[in-house]
């Protein structure tokens, strides 16, 4: 720890002219990860991945090597890019059924002050070397982050956002089929905490929890906040989901700490592959706006700090892309361990479904009454 400490310190000399880059990276270095990686002996840093991404026996996730053109990409464009690889266990009777999905977190073009046209056209010029960079490595099944083609704008005092607003076959559609077409890849395109006042611009839905079943898999989405309701995740997974994304737009100051643990959670208690993606940069506004929280006025959320991920439903998980760049990551997975993982704990046979509809169904009523066994010797005591 103490090295870490000094090599936190170094960063932050070396980077001095940096302060925008120190301020939102883990001391000047992309993710924790990329941290423990680089000062930590390999030994401890086996072990601490074991503990930290759920590697078994200590075993580092296989990398994917991918082809030179798209690391060129990369480069070229300066977004982080990693691939690896999550394996099931050889089947007598199956054969793996192995997809290529793939997660991209991006930060806005413009400045929130230029035509919202403009912005949105410079958004997808961003977008899309990083969907190309994709459809080279094969992916299968792509989604990008929540509003990913605007600002995060809803709960500020701006008010020409809803012109970002379109028809099912608008412009950012119509952008994603013809690079889908291209590259035979499926393409997926959202309470009030702090800043977040989403009760104000959402209303709630009423379609249930739909699985779309594609030539890749059967898949689901969990738009952010909804990560937090451990139902939702429960639903996707009772109707049939393999993979389920995540997209999002959260702040370091109000969910870093439960970023990597809800996603994971919900990969192993549902027996699925969960992929959360997270926008990424600091977003300034031009009209100050005021929080929930009683915080005074400002002009920005706060760093949405990417580091997109994988979860695996036996409890590994990938690195995180960067906590400020943006970036493309790449997974191979076997849906077969669904299954597999399903059989080994047998959560879906000794869950109590009648008891817990029983209880949802009283919960819902007026009347309801939590099931509390008080202490007799309290109420002597209060006597």
């Amino acid at each position: 720890m103490e090295k870490i400490s000094q090599a936190c310190a170094a960063n932050h000399e070396l980077n001095d002219g940096k302060d925008a880059i120190n301020n939102v990276s883990v001391c000047g270095y992309d993710s924790l990860h990329q941290l423990l990686a680089q000062n930590l002996k390999p030994q401890i840093f086996q072990e601490v991945s074991r503990l930290l991404l759920g590697l078994n026996c200590g075993k580092p996730l296989q990398t994917i090597s991918l082809a030179e053109p798209v690391k060129s990409l990369s480069l070229k464009h300066g977004f982080d890019l990693q691939a690896f690889c999550f394996h099931a266990d050889k089947e007598s009777v199956r054969e793996p059924r192995i997809v290529r999905v793939g997660l991209i977190q991006n930060s806005i073009a413009l400045p929130t002050t230029a035509p919202l046209s403009n912005q949105k056209r410079a958004i997808f010029e961003k977008v899309k070397p990083i969907i190309e960079a994709a459809g080279a490595s094969g992916v299968n099944i792509l989604c990008l982050q929540e509003a990913w083609m605007m600002p995060f704008a809803f709960c500020t005092r701006e008010k020409g956002w809803c012109e970002f607003a379109e028809p099912v076959d608008g412009e950012s559609t119509r952008f994603l089929q013809d690079l889908a077409l291209r590259f035979n890849m499926v393409i997926n395109h959202i309470p009030r905490v702090g800043d977040f006042n989403e009760s104000t611009y959402y209303m709630e839905g009423n379609t249930g929890h739909p699985v779309f079943e594609t030539a890749f898999g059967k898949i689901a989405i969990n738009i952010c906040y909804g990560r937090h309701h451990p139902l939702n995740w429960l639903a996707f997974g009772l109707n049939g989901a393999e993979i389920v994304f995540n997209p999002s737009a959260t702040v370091g100051e109000l969910s870093e700490p439960m970023w990597p643990i809800e996603a994971r959670n919900a990969a192993i208690a549902n027996s699925y592959f969960v992929g959360s993606i997270n926008r990424v940069g600091t977003e300034i506004f031009p009209n100050p706006f005021t929080s929930g929280d009683g915080r005074p006025q400002h002009t920005d959320f706060g760093h949405f700090y990417g580091s997109s991920h994988f979860s695996a439903p036996d409890a590994s998980c990938t690195p995180s892309l960067s906590r400020f760049r943006d970036g493309l990551l790449i997974s191979d997975m076997d849906l077969n361990l669904c299954r597999q993982l399903k059989d080994k704990w047998g959560f879906r046979m000794t869950a109590r479904y009648e008891l817990y509809a029983e209880m949802l169904a009283r919960y819902l009523k007026p009347e309801f009454e939590p099931q509390v066994i008080s202490d007799p010797l309290l109420n002597k005591k209060a006597s």
